[in-house]
């Protein structure tokens, strides 16, 4: 395997542009915009159109619960509509995204969220701003329940199923680590044009993670041979395969994301053509995670390891 340029393997920081975390979804982003200013039009419009979408509403209403004084605007809203379970979502994931940066409290976030699941009993999408906020407030047993109340409205929602993986890599090792067991089950048993096909090289890029932030590997994955072991040529052979097969023209909200993910792991396998495939396909939708694991800034690592596969390929 050809070593991984220096800029890659160490980052710099205090570089870091942001990441757009709308993708690709440009009606998402504009709708953002328009929140942002307090015309709250376009994000209701967004937000009717997805519901029995769950994936797609969740990253819709995550998005624009980024949006500057999506608080504000998302309770003047819900006054105007006071029984809109749109309006009420909207609320529910501001409120837990202020309450994760310590602008409100955990309690007002669950009410919030309580609120939401009111009016619209059968989204997962509540569930997943409660999930998220138990993720940040390291409660264990409060992730598992949202967990489980997820999967029972939607038993394979994709961000869901990261944010486990991201929980269960840092688990104490044992013989099979948890996180590659409930990668390669999930995996399994989800339909066969399911996007959690790729959960295996989720779990690997997130253990790595784990490891190397607890300093029990050095953060350079050239270094520890992470992504040339059996596991992992498996699990990201078996990933490349469903995505020619099935996700080369699929539409799934959050296909970034999976493919930021596998092209990182095709360039730390050291397989430089099928790598540079994935970063034309990715375009210039860069997602922190994984590129921003162990510190590095995304952009640069990103960047660096695009023009290495394109030169190599």
């Amino acid at each position: 395997m050809t070593p991984p340029p220096r800029s890659l393997r160490l980052g710099r920081r205090g570089q870091s542009r942001s990441t757009d975390p709308a993708l690709d979804d440009t009606a998402l982003a504009a709708a953002r915009d328009a929140l942002s200013r307090g015309r709250w039009a376009d994000a209701r419009t967004l937000l009717t159109a997805t519901r029995e979408d769950w994936d797609r509403r969740g990253h819709r209403a995550l998005v624009l619960a980024q949006a500057t004084g999506s608080h504000t605007w998302a309770r003047e809203w819900q006054l105007a509509e006071p029984e809109s379970p749109d309006a009420a979502l909207l609320l529910a994931c501001a409120t837990v995204r202020r309450a994760v940066r310590g602008k409100t409290s955990p309690d007002a976030a669950e009410e919030a969220a309580t609120a939401a699941e009111r009016l619209a009993p059968d989204d997962p999408t509540p569930w997943l701003a409660r999930l998220l906020l138990a993720h940040h407030q390291g409660a264990e047993a409060d992730f598992r329940d949202a967990f489980d109340e997820l999967r029972v409205r939607h038993r394979d929602h994709h961000h869901a199923h990261h944010l486990m993986m991201t929980r269960l890599a840092t688990t104490s090792a044992t013989t099979p680590h948890p996180v590659y067991e409930f990668a390669r089950t999930t995996a399994e048993h989800a339909p066969a044009d399911s996007p959690l096909a790729l959960l295996p090289v989720v779990a690997h890029a997130e253990r790595f993670q784990a490891l190397a932030a607890s300093g029990e590997i050095p953060p350079d994955p050239a270094a520890t041979g992470h992504w040339v072991s059996r596991r992992a040529r498996a699990a990201v052979r078996g990933a490349f395969d469903w995505w020619l097969e099935w996700g080369t023209e699929e539409n799934h909200a959050r296909r970034l994301v999976d493919l930021n993910y596998l092209a990182y792991a095709k360039y730390h396998e050291g397989r430089m053509a099928e790598a540079a495939a994935l970063f034309q396909r990715i375009g210039p939708h860069v997602t922190p995670a994984p590129w921003s694991f162990t510190g590095r800034d995304a952009h640069a690592a990103f960047a660096a390891a695009r023009e290495h596969a394109f030169r190599m390929a």
